[in-house]
């Protein structure tokens, strides 16, 4: 199953994901799409110099669905991380929607 790379941003703790040259975002549309598990290892070999630059923490690989040009979070826990705060619609990721 595809996967993508999410982590906590260190300067304001925002979820943001790995996106291709290995820039981190903050929409999930915008991330890399990591086809199969050794794409996932070499991704996450990269990821190591910026824990170490203290740019990220928390970093994880999920599951992904790939509909067209439409990606979505395959588990509840990282649809939450993916559009933020459950609180309301207003706040959060999805409020810019």
């Amino acid at each position: 199953m595809p996967q993508v790379i999410s982590a906590n941003r260190l300067s304001d703790g925002i979820v943001v994901f790995r996106a291709p040259g290995g820039r981190w975002v903050e929409q999930l549309r915008d991330a890399q799409i990591l086809p199969d598990a050794g794409a996932v290892k070499a991704a996450l070999g990269l990821v190591e110099a910026d824990i170490r630059a203290n740019h990220v923490i928390e970093v994880a690989a999920f599951d992904v669905a790939v509909k067209g040009d439409h990606v979505e979070p395959v588990h509840l826990r990282d649809k939450i991380r993916a559009k933020g705060p459950t609180t309301h619609p207003g706040h959060g990721k999805q409020a810019a929607h």
